[in-house]
């Protein structure tokens, strides 16, 4: 089991019922020219983590967005890597995706024998993660290049199963994903099968767009509410999106 500092945070969100947001940042679409005006929103809004990566990232622009990020910010920043090349020592954390509702051997652990030796060496927190792809009504970039067709969004059944598979292999957190761009957001019924049936903390993401989503996805037991897309289109989102979670949580501690 993992023993770091952001898991153990992640740990304790699961056992109080408490949810919390991420935000997403695709180096392919932000510039670190950007990062000090990010950050400055991000620290306002008491964002609890950044997530840093994307599914193709062909601009050189990771290392450098981490680097302006975390000198604006004490936000952990967390790698949500798209390839093994997607590793840098800067971030404080790697979510170690292995692509469970999927079949393709090379996202199962293909990629990650090639990414081991520069893992081990980056002295990051490593999360292992069991992702899942949901279907979220039209075709995303994670399931044009996986080569896996997503977990059909009309069955918690099969995502429940996927994830006790991903829980009973040892990995650290569960991951359900949409996909950026998503039409359909995960559904409420999905989250809450899945989250009442794990030990593990559960992250969500793809196509949230308000307030009311975050809310409802937390009042179903998601404890990290991941956006990227909404906030890319209107940065000013970030405020009202994380008070929506803290909103939830106030209600759990009550």
């Amino acid at each position: 089991m993992a023993t770091g500092k952001i898991y153990q945070q992640l740990l304790s969100m699961k056992r109080k019922g408490r949810s919390g947001f991420a935000v997403l940042v695709d180096p392919d679409k932000s510039a670190p020219a950007d990062m000090p005006y990010l950050a400055s929103l991000c620290n306002d809004a008491e964002v609890d983590y950044v997530l840093m990566g994307g599914s193709l990232v062909l601009a050189d622009n990771l290392d450098a967005c981490i680097q302006r990020f975390k000198a604006e910010s004490d936000i952990p920043v967390i790698l949500f890597p798209g390839s093994p090349a997607q590793v840098t020592p800067y971030a404080d954390a790697l979510l170690y995706l292995s692509l469970i509702s999927g079949r393709n051997p090379e996202l199962l652990i293909g990629q990650h024998v090639v990414s081991a030796p520069a893992v081990k060496a980056s002295g990051l927190e490593v999360i292992s993660t069991g992702y899942m792809v949901i279907d979220g009504g039209t075709p995303t970039t994670v399931s044009y290049m996986s080569h896996a067709a997503p977990i059909p969004a009309n069955k918690p059944d099969i995502a429940l199963c996927t994830a006790w598979a991903g829980e009973l292999q040892g990995k650290h957190i569960i991951y359900m994903d949409a996909g950026s761009g998503a039409r359909n957001p995960i559904s409420k019924e999905m989250i809450q099968k899945v989250s009442s049936h794990i030990a593990l903390p559960l992250f969500v993401g793809g196509g949230i767009h308000t307030p009311e989503k975050v809310y409802e996805n937390c009042k179903a037991g998601a404890n990290i509410i991941v956006v990227g897309n909404a906030i890319e289109r209107d940065p000013m989102l970030i405020r009202e999106l994380s008070q929506a979670t803290k909103v939830a949580t106030s209600e759990v501690e009550q």
